[in-house]
Formats: structure tokens, sequence, C-alpha cells
């Protein structure tokens, strides 16, 4: 394995498709997580 292997990039906005940031979009918006938990949990 190579040191970069390693390495985790932050993710970036392209990283995750449309229908997963709208689910989350949703939870937050139902109540279920939070702004920051989603952060957290996703590493949005």
């Amino acid at each position: 394995m190579k040191p970069s292997d390693s390495i985790r990039s932050k993710r970036t906005q392209r990283d995750y498709t449309l229908g997963f940031k709208l689910a989350v979009v949703s939870q937050v918006e139902k109540g279920e997580l939070t702004y920051k938990q989603a952060q957290e949990h996703y590493g949005i």
C-alpha cells in the first residue's frame, strides 16, 4: 500500500449524487438529522 492510499481527502459536492444530497436534505427538513449531524456523519 502506498502512503497516499491511507490519506483520506475531503469530499466535495461533486462526490455525491443528486439523489443522495436530496435524501440528506429531506432528513434535515424532517428533523431526523441536524445540519451538524449530517456534516459529521456523511462528511459533507
